[in-house]
């Protein structure tokens, strides 16, 4: 594995870390340079320009804050498992891909250990003075669970 490859596969990994963690202030540091939105069209398309995407750290925090439950612990009682990386990366650019699934799992008083939500990212990344950092996260839901003890809002399907 490349150096690149190790540090583009950690920032996927430190997502993860960090939701799991309650710590949406990281998140939103983690994606601060990223258009991150939910990788669906407004017709409802997978993919395509015109997703809804936000970007900036503050709306990025926003949307964490709105529609996760936190418990008294400070985490949301999940842990975020992701699968099947598939990297593209192009040193000479500076510029990499990658798509993996992922699944959050829950367990919470009233809620036994079970999978709530399934789905893949589509993530872009840039190496901006010699570090690697996302670029753009895409997520697409594929299956959905029981989310009434997860999710403070509706999540878009």
């Amino acid at each position: 594995m490349t150096d690149s490859a190790i540090a583009v596969s950690n920032l996927i990994a430190r997502y993860a870390e960090l939701i799991d963690l309650g710590d949406f202030d990281g998140v939103a540091d983690l994606l601060a340079d990223a258009a991150v939105g939910d990788g669906k069209a407004a017709g409802g398309e997978a993919g395509g320009a015109s997703a809804r995407l936000l970007t900036g750290r503050d709306a990025i925090l926003g949307m964490f804050t709105s529609t996760t439950r936190r418990y008294p612990d400070g985490t949301p009682g999940t842990k975020h498992v992701t699968t099947n990386l598939i990297l593209d990366i192009d040193e000479e650019a500076g510029q990499a891909a990658a798509r993996s699934y992922w699944t959050v799992l829950q367990a919470v008083p009233g809620l036994a250990l079970q999978p709530i939500l399934a789905g893949r990212y589509h993530d872009r990344f840039e190496r901006v003075d010699g570090s690697w950092r996302f670029s753009e996260r895409r997520y697409l839901i594929d299956l959905v669970g029981d989310v009434s003890q997860h999710m403070l809002a509706n999540i878009p399907t």
